[in-house]
């Protein structure tokens, strides 16, 4: 499911995402990771596939940095916290860029499941309840700690809470990314990152 009909989006683009000093290699793979978690944590939540994202590549005309699942395949096996090193290829500050606005755009579209998925977290966190106790994130975080102990190198030795406050973190993170600057958000907290 691709951005509601109802509320038209405004394309984000990469003009929107300055870079005053080129990333080194390491705050290179310190993005390419995050990324890749920010998208397995919306996959997660709205059950979106690579289908989505190429398509979502295609309206915002980046079919020239994502064109193919191959493509998108090998960006994703970039990020050097996964388990399978077939494919890997360095990020480029581009290819980050397009990841960037493609993730935010696609959060966008689902800023109502987003939204309501982080209003069910505050009231079930008021009730001193557990989040799995609810329908929704309760899929949500099975799903994010089943793909994150699939194809993270150390997703058997992190605990299923550590996991699962890592996801509840990345909903809230999620539901900034999808206001209308989010992708500048998402870009600076990136770059902020990347140097700490």
């Amino acid at each position: 499911m691709g951005p509601s009909a109802n509320a038209p989006l405004s394309t984000p683009k990469r003009e929107d995402l300055p870079l005053s000093q080129e990333p080194d290699a390491q705050q290179l793979d310190n993005i390419k990771a995050h990324l890749d978690i920010i998208l397995m944590a919306l996959e997660a939540l709205t059950k979106i596939g690579s289908e989505e994202v190429l398509k979502t590549a295609q309206e915002l005309k980046l079919e020239s940095i994502i064109a193919d699942r191959v493509g998108l395949w090998r960006l994703r096996q970039s990020n050097p916290l996964r388990k399978s090193s077939g494919g890997r290829k360095k990020l480029d500050v581009e290819e980050a860029r397009s990841l960037v606005l493609i993730i935010c755009y696609l959060a966008r579209g689902h800023h109502e499941l987003i939204r309501r998925a982080v209003t069910l977290l505050e009231q079930i966190t008021e009730q001193n309840k557990a989040p799995h106790q609810t329908a929704l994130l309760g899929d949500y975080l099975d799903a994010f700690t089943n793909s994150y102990q699939e194809r993270m190198e150390d997703g058997e030795k992190i605990s299923t809470e550590q996991l699962s406050r890592l996801a509840l973190k990345l909903l809230i993170d999620l539901l900034f990314y999808s206001a209308v600057n989010g992708h500048r958000r998402l870009w600076l907290a990136l770059l902020d990152s990347a140097r700490q």
